[in-house]
């Protein structure tokens, strides 16, 4: 039968030479009229999708073979871009402003080498590879919102997403209502050339940009994130009943008489997870983690499934949360409320005194929760002893005291291997009923914290080498080592700092890169050093091989726990479940549909996770830059987070950073000392560096760029008076 797969399989292992359709039809021994109609039809989609190329000459090659590259384009505010290669180790690609064809960020493309990395003997520097775009394969950007601008015959919109590169042209038939400084959703009706600007209609009127709920708003348009459930999804929710049948019941592990608890934030409603621990005669921990069994409700191909397939995430903003199912089963009856009957996935652990699992177990269950406990709770019953707490949750505490031992065996173990921890506590911006940022809060991990996301880590690292060994399709959770190109730049920007990174240049142990955060904890450059070993590791993925966590130093992995917000859990779930159900074989026609629907779920998965954290982000930045608007002209104390050749960032104690422009320090001539990360006065010797602590004035705060600019207070001017803001 002729396919895809049968014609690259030829070009690639058996063709000699590029060949035309006519000779491909020969080779493959087409000589219908219906089958040279398929040929054709197969060649312009394996040719739209970049896996052939068709030649000046006519003849199809792979991108390979005519030493082209495919992949996406991640474009720069200034104008130029690189390309991501896809399904390669290769290092990003540079393409010149001029030579990006038009491409926008995020397309698909194919690019033409002109010229391959290297290195100048005469000057001892490297160079990257560059390269131009020859042929658009996909467009990301549909819609774009921005500000509309009009004038008298026409108007334009300036993008939000300044990497998209220029205005966007409307006409004035195209207007649809919009007024001067207004935010809008723009649908794109001609693509930008060389010559010519993108075009569009305004298909959405956004409202005034300082009008209240318009920022968010805009972020949500701008990442084209779903504001709501189609009605026919919804409906399909309420259809769900609310008891369990007795029939149901029967066919499960009966756990309901189990001492369980959750432990999740004060205002978390999507409870996944359920955990519990028992101490064993022999001395080791018989560890239950329950997950809600997501799967029994949303069936595969059904309305929900095809849903969150499309979300293939929860996306938790600033002010928000973007469900990946509708509450119904969300909030409802997949989440684990206490005091209700509850249907699960149970994996069932005996860890020994070392963190090992010696004997597991995963079966459907049905679990009924006893308390409802949040981190802090937990937290200071355990650590502050809370005498009231400790008595109201009495009948809890010799569980407690076992999980808070469990968790230090795991946490161990999992150290020992090479696991890499960052200390990088988080800050959460804290938004009113209409959305105002009133105050940003730290938020660090304390004992609950850490007893759960271990109890986690466990019970995803047991289901993925289960399912591993069975050789059944599955999806993982993986995060490749890092590229030995970025190692061996991250190495030598950290020998400056004094440190390095042992077996740089070759296969790299996770526990090299502990090493260095473990050696930079506490000292003035532990956050840059932090943030440059985060970059130089590639971005954690979803996959049908198990190809290891590098970050945690684990051979398997998946996610298991959370089929309410993440896709990827409640696919394998539903694995899971028609292994239980079907004596743990599967017939040869049901893994090959299972192994295409699980190749298509990691792609998806990936990459709306992706667009999830963009939005999540942006969401986090915008409250942080509009909550220091009031603070204009104030004097803060700072710490100097990075420093470059065009000046300072600094952070403040409630976690905002900005810039300080080397063009504000007027008292000398700074050079930049890049063996040291510091700016040296030329005349007066005076110094900044990483870690050092200034008082600076927020001089300009740009909520629309997402900038806030300092300058750094001369010594003779007023004391500094501690800020209200800075909570």
């Amino acid at each position: 039968m002729l396919n895809k797969e049968k014609i690259l399989s030829y070009i690639e292992n058996e063709a000699v030479r590029p060949l035309s359709e006519a000779e491909l039809a020969e080779q493959l021994d087409i000589d219908t009229v219906e089958g040279l109609v398929q040929l054709k039809g197969l060649l312009q989609e394996l040719e739209n999708e970049g896996a052939l190329v068709l030649s000046r000459k006519k003849r199809y090659g792979l991108p390979a073979q005519f030493n082209l590259l495919i992949g996406t384009i991640s474009r720069h505010p200034k104008g130029f871009g690189f390309l991501v290669v896809e399904n390669s180790q290769q290092e990003d690609v540079y393409i010149h402003a001029s030579d990006l064809g038009g491409a926008l960020n995020g397309d698909r493309v194919l690019v033409r080498l002109k010229r391959t990395a290297g290195f100048d003997s005469r000057t001892g520097t490297k160079f990257r590879a560059e390269g131009e775009v020859i042929r658009i394969l996909q467009r990301k950007v549909q819609h774009v919102v921005g500000t509309f601008e009009n004038s008298k015959h026409f108007g334009f919109v300036v993008p939000d997403d300044k990497r998209f590169g220029s205005d966007i042209f409307i006409a004035k038939d195209n207007m649809n209502g919009a007024r001067n400084g207004m935010k809008v959703l723009v649908e794109i009706i001609s693509w930008p050339e060389k010559t010519r600007s993108a075009e569009g209609k305004i298909v959405q009127l956004i409202g005034y940009k300082d009008a209240p709920g318009v920022d968010i708003l805009s972020i949500i348009l701008g990442h084209d994130l779903p504001q709501s459930f189609p009605v026919e999804v919804l409906e399909s929710a309420e259809a769900v009943p609310e008891e369990i049948p007795a029939a149901e019941i029967k066919k499960r592990r009966d756990l309901r008489k189990q001492q369980m608890i959750t432990i999740d934030g004060d205002d978390a409603k999507d409870l996944d997870d359920a955990v519990s621990v028992q101490r064993l005669e022999n001395g080791n921990y018989l560890l239950g983690v329950h997950i809600a069994d997501v799967g029994h409700y949303v069936t595969e191909d059904s309305i929900l499934d095809k849903e969150a397939l499309e979300r293939a995430t929860s996306i938790y903003l600033v002010d928000r949360v973007i469900p990946m199912l509708p509450q119904k089963l969300s909030n409802g009856v997949c989440s684990l409320n206490a005091g209700e009957d509850r249907l699960a996935l149970t994996c069932m652990m005996e860890v020994d005194t070392k963190g090992v699992v010696v004997a597991h177990e995963i079966f459907e269950s049905v679990i009924h929760v006893d308390f409802r406990m949040s981190y802090k709770i937990v937290t200071q019953m355990l650590v502050a002893q809370d005498e009231a707490l400790c008595k109201q949750y009495a009948v809890l505490l010799p569980m407690l005291r076992d999980m808070e031992a469990l968790q230090g065996i795991l946490e161990r173990k999992r150290m020992r291997r090479g696991a890499i921890e960052f200390h990088a506590p988080e800050s959460k911006v804290v938004v009113d009923k209409k959305g105002r940022p009133v105050r940003i809060e730290w938020r660090e991990s304390g004992i609950a914290d850490k007893i759960i996301e271990e109890f986690m880590l466990c019970a995803n690292e047991t289901v993925a080498e289960h399912y591993f060994w069975m050789e059944v399709p599955f999806l993982y959770r993986v995060h490749e080592e890092p590229k030995t190109e970025d190692v061996i730049e991250v190495n030598k920007f950290l020998q400056a700092l004094g440190y390095s990174i042992k077996g740089a240049g070759n296969t790299i142990h996770p526990k090299a890169y502990q090493c260095i955060v473990e050696a930079a904890a506490g000292r003035p450059e532990e956050q840059l050093v932090n943030t440059v070993l985060l970059r130089s590791m590639q971005h954690a993925r979803y996959d049908t091989e198990a190809l290891g966590h590098f970050g945690l130093s684990a051979q398997y992995y998946s996610h298991f726990t959370s089929p309410i917000r993440r896709y990827p859990d409640l696919a394998i779930h539903r694995v899971i479940k028609e292994l239980l159900h079907h004596g743990n074989q599967l017939d040869e026609k049901r893994v090959a549909v299972l192994d295409e629907k699980m190749a298509q779920y990691a792609v998806q998965s990936s990459q709306r996770e992706k667009i999830a954290e963009e939005a999540e982000r942006d969401s986090v930045e915008l409250k942080k830059v509009e909550f220091m608007q009031p603070y204009v002209g104030e004097i803060f104390t700072a710490k100097i987070s990075g420093v470059t050749n065009f000046g300072l960032f600094v952070q403040l104690e409630n976690s905002v950073e900005g810039l300080v422009h080397i063009s504000t320090l007027v008292d000398d001539f700074y050079q930049f000392r890049p063996e040291s990360f510091s700016l040296l006065g030329e005349h007066s010797r005076k110094i900044y560096q990483l870690g050092q602590e200034l008082r600076v004035r927020l001089t300009r705060v740009n909520v629309e760029d997402r900038q806030i600019d300092f300058e750094v207070v001369k010594e003779h001017e007023s004391d500094y008076r501690k800020q209200k803001g800075q909570t």
